[in-house]
């Protein structure tokens, strides 16, 4: 190795960025206008405030995302009845099998024909649960979607 030839040394850190902001701007709002800024800065889903004003200023667009509670919500319970559904259901076939191997084929028929009222009478429910589920998603998804 030559003096002239220096072996490079990895120092760390950060790699330096090939176009770095290096140029700054600064500006005053009111208090009124502040709060109009930051509504309109958790509305756009910006990282951070430079990026959402770089974006106003050089028209970029700006993303905007409202959310509903009631559809999370809604959503949150229908999710929570689906899985008691699937457990009901799980249950069923479990029922099914004790009484046709712990019963005489008669009594098991007989306890299989109540169930199956039962079952019809969840089936029904299901079907309310759809139609509402239709309704709602009618009257608040569609009418956010339309906006």
């Amino acid at each position: 190795m030559n003096g002239n030839e220096k072996k490079k040394h990895n120092r760390g850190g950060r790699k330096p960025k090939a176009d770095p902001s290096t140029h700054r701007y600064v500006f005053r709002l009111t208090d009124e206008e502040n709060a109009k800024f930051l509504s309109l800065f958790e509305a756009s889903g910006a990282d951070n405030k430079a990026q959402f004003v770089t974006s106003v200023l050089f028209e970029k667009p700006i993303k905007s995302v409202k959310v509903d509670m009631a559809i999370i919500d809604y959503y949150t319970r229908l999710t929570n009845f689906f899985g008691q559904f699937r457990a009901i259901g799980v249950n069923y076939n479990q029922i099914v099998k004790i009484l046709y191997r712990n019963f005489s084929e008669k009594k098991a028929s007989a306890y299989l024909f109540k169930l199956e009222k039962q079952t019809a009478e969840l089936a029904s429910l299901c079907r309310e649960i759809m139609e509402l589920t239709q309704e709602f998603e009618a009257n608040h998804i569609n009418k956010g979607n339309e906006k």
